[in-house]
C-alpha cells in the first residue's frame, strides 16, 4: 500500500457504496458505463465473447471513425474537493485510450443528464496520456465542491474503473438534528492514523452499509510482541458519543480479544468513552458510553488488543452547536448550494 499516491488515502466519492452513478454516456457499444464505479477491482476471462465480441469489465465504446472524444457523467454519491483521480486500464491492452481528461462540476439536487449538459464544468485532469493495463494516477489541486464528473477519452477506448478520491463535504442541510453516526464517511468522517493495515485498510471501518466480508473492514497482521493495534479517528463535527457500535461482523477467528475507545477534546484533553471491553467474535456491539457522552470531542482513538480484524466502527451521538455551526460553515466556503435546479 506504500507505492499508492497519497491522494488514495481520502475516500472515493464516485464508489457505489457512497451510492453513486453514471448517469449518462455517449456510447457504450462494446461495455457498459456502470462498470466505472464498481468498488471490487475489475476481472478479465479470456475467450469469453458476447454479441458485441469480448466482454470487458470496464466502459468501452466503439472505434470512433470522425474527429471527436467519448465521455461519461458520474454523479458522486458524496459532494467533496477531489484531490486526485485514478484511471484504471486494467486488461485493456489495444483498446484503451492513449489521452484521458476528468472535468467536475457542482448542480445542487439531482439533474437530469440533458440538465448537466448547460453546468458549469471546469478542469480537474487536463488532457493526459496514459497507458493501458495500468494503474493512472493523477493528483488535482482543484478547490470547488464538486457533486458530477465527467470522464472523457480521446478519442475513444476502455477503461476498467474511475476513482475520485477526496474530502467529502457534507450538505448540512442533510444532517437531521437526532443522533448522527459522529465517523462517518459520508458526514465527512475520516482516518488519521493507524498501527497496522497490512490485509485491509481502516478507512472501510466508517464506509456506508455493512460489510460484506473480511475485505471489506479494517485487518491487522498478527502481533508477535507485547503491543496492540489502533486507528484514529477524525470526527465529522465536534458532538457527543453516546453509543459505540464495534462490529465484528465476518472475522470469526481472528477477531480482536478486547477493545477501548478514548476522546480527545478540542482542547486536546483525552477521555475515556469506552473502557476496555470483551468482544466476541462475528458480533455487531452496540455499548452505552455513560458517562463518555458528556464530552464534546473532536477525535476518538479505538485501540483493540491485541489485534485483528473489524468490520465496521460507528460512534452514535450528537453533533454540538458548534459542530453544526461548522458543517454549515465548511459548505459555505466549498460553494455548496451554489446552483439548484428546480425543472
Amino acid at each position: 500500500m506504500g507505492d499508492r499516491p497519497d491522494f488514495t488515502r481520502w475516500p472515493d466519492l464516485a464508489s457505489r457504496r457512497f451510492g453513486s452513478g453514471v448517469v449518462a454516456a455517449n456510447d457504450e457499444l462494446f461495455a457498459e458505463k456502470e462498470n466505472l464505479i464498481k468498488a471490487d477491482a475489475p476481472t478479465y476471462a479470456s475467450h469469453t465473447f458476447g454479441n458485441k465480441g469480448q466482454v470487458y469489465d470496464g466502459w468501452e465504446t466503439r472505434r470512433r471513425r470522425e474527429p471527436g472524444v467519448d465521455w461519461a457523467v458520474v454523479r458522486l454519491g458524496v459532494p467533496g474537493i477531489v484531490h486526485g483521480v485514478v484511471v484504471d486500464t486494467s486488461f485493456f491492452t489495444g483498446n484503451y485510450p492513449p489521452h484521458v481528461s476528468v472535468q467536475g462540476a457542482y448542480v445542487d439536487g439531482y439533474p437530469a443528464p440533458a440538465e448537466l449538459a448547460d453546468a458549469d464544468w471546469f478542469e480537474l485532469v487536463g488532457i493526459e496520456a496514459v497507458d493501458g493495463d495500468s494503474i493512472n494516477s493523477f493528483a488535482v489541486s482543484q478547490p470547488r465542491l464538486v457533486s458530477h464528473v465527467r470522464l472523457r477519452m480521446h478519442p475513444d477506448g476502455g477503461i476498467a474503473r474511475l476513482r475520485v478520491h477526496g474530502e467529502i463535504v457534507p450538505d448540512p442541510r442533510l444532517v437531521g438534528p437526532g443522533h448522527v453516526d459522529l465517523a462517518a464517511a459520508e458526514l465527512g468522517g475520516r482516518i488519521s492514523d493507524c498501527s497496522n493495515m497490512f490485509y485491509s485498510a481502516p478507512a472501510n471501518l466508517i464506509l456506508p452499509g455493512e460489510a460484506r466480508s473480511m475485505g471489506e473492514g479494517w485487518e491487522t497482521s498478527r502481533r508477535r510482541d507485547d503491543g496492540h493495534d489502533w486507528v484514529q479517528f477524525e470526527l465529522a463535527g465536534p458532538g457527543a458519543v453516546h453509543i459505540a457500535e464495534l462490529d465484528t461482523r465476518h472475522f470469526v477467528g481472528n477477531a480482536p480479544g478486547w477493545a477501548r475507545l478514548t476522546g480527545t477534546t478540542a482542547a486536546g484533553e483525552q477521555v475515556q468513552i469506552l473502557s476496555r471491553t470483551r468482544l466476541q467474535p462475528d458480533t455487531r456491539h452496540r455499548i452505552p458510553t455513560g458517562t463518555g457522552g458528556e464530552h464534546e470531542i473532536v477525535a476518538a482513538r479505538l485501540e483493540v488488543f491485541p489485534d485483528g480484524g473489524m468490520a465496521r466502527v460507528r460512534l452514535w451521538g450528537s453533533l454540538s452547536d458548534r459542530g453544526r455551526s461548522a458543517l454549515g460553515e465548511r459548505w459555505q466556503l466549498a460553494g455548496g448550494a451554489a446552483r439548484t435546479v428546480t425543472s
